[in-house]
């Protein structure tokens, strides 16, 4: 675990975005794919879909996603209203002040959502029971200035970090399940493939916290279905296609993406645990990262339009 840094540190982080790092493992082995035998609920209330990208400063998105004239301060406000969500990145590094908070808020239409990462000082320990003062910490540091706009707050953990299930669930009780009144939602992101066993599904079944569906990269996949709402980020985006991905691969994550708000987990997408017993619609956040990064934007967008 790195030394946490100080509060003078913390200060300095950046009110923007940042970029996405590409720290990838070596490829693990899949296991095979276990199919879906769910049948989508009729009754359940329709589902929210949200499509983004990590993050909105990044110098390469001017010109082919910003206009050129357009000042940098209004990069948020014209990526707001060309996408459904973004995942904020700084946070991950670094708390944010409330006054980013509000601007954020203010800079975006009412219906847009922000997904957060959580801090890396939470996830990024060896004994994950530690992390409670982290946590408070985050969420006292302005975070629900956001309001009805916060979705999810990503948990992402090292590619190191192995699953030990006493370890996970100390750091899952941890997670609050509202503070004020208002309602988080959590997804955890890992990324070693000892993860893959149907006893983590369990607990992440038991917390209702989401598992972060990572494809088109070199961790491991899990699409398990464990929470009321789906947390995916894709990251294969080419620099050989325009759009980041081809038309053939944009329509199979479209056609996904329906499967995954109708509550039932597409047959090419892999699991390690039987599904739910009961099938219902879910909401969808689904974040474009890494891969080619000048190209996300367009990628985001393109499945937008076919959603």
């Amino acid at each position: 675990m790195p030394a946490a840094k100080s509060a003078k540190e913390s200060s300095k982080q950046s009110e923007k975005s940042g970029e996405e790092r590409s720290d990838r493992p070596k490829a693990t082995k899949k296991a095979p794919t276990k199919k879906s035998t769910e049948a989508p609920s009729k009754s359940a209330s329709a589902a929210r879909i949200r499509i983004g990208i990590g993050g909105w400063t990044y110098a390469p998105w001017r010109g082919p996603f910003y206009p050129e004239d357009l000042t940098q301060s209004r990069e948020l406000e014209y990526a707001s209203r060309h996408l459904t969500s973004i995942e904020i990145n700084g946070t991950f590094y670094g708390l944010q002040k409330p006054a980013s908070y509000e601007k954020w808020f203010q800079e975006t239409p009412d219906d847009f959502v922000f997904s957060l990462k959580a801090p890396r000082y939470a996830t990024n320990r060896k004994v994950l029971a530690d992390a409670g003062d982290t946590i408070e910490r985050f969420f006292a540091s302005g975070v629900l200035l956001l309001k009805q706009k916060l979705g999810p707050i990503n948990w992402q953990f090292a590619p190191t970090k192995k699953f030990d299930a006493d370890d996970f669930e100390s750091f899952l009780k941890l997670l609050p399940a509202s503070i004020e009144g208002q309602k988080l939602r959590h997804a955890v992101e890992v990324r070693h493939d000892s993860f893959r066993t149907p006893e983590f599904i369990a607990l992440a079944r038991k917390y209702k916290v989401a598992v972060v569906l990572a494809a088109d990269s070199e961790y491991p996949q899990i699409a398990d279905i464990t929470a009321p709402f789906v947390y995916a980020r894709i990251m294969g985006t080419s620099d050989k296609q325009a759009k980041g991905y081809s038309t053939k691969e944009l329509d199979a994550w479209a056609e996904r993406v329906r499967q995954l708000a109708a509550g039932t987990t597409p047959d090419d997408l892999e699991t390690c645990a039987e599904p739910p017993a009961k099938a219902a619609k879910r909401d969808v956040y689904l974040y474009v990262i890494s891969g080619f990064k000048e190209r996300n934007p367009a990628a985001a967008m393109a499945l937008i339009k076919k959603l």
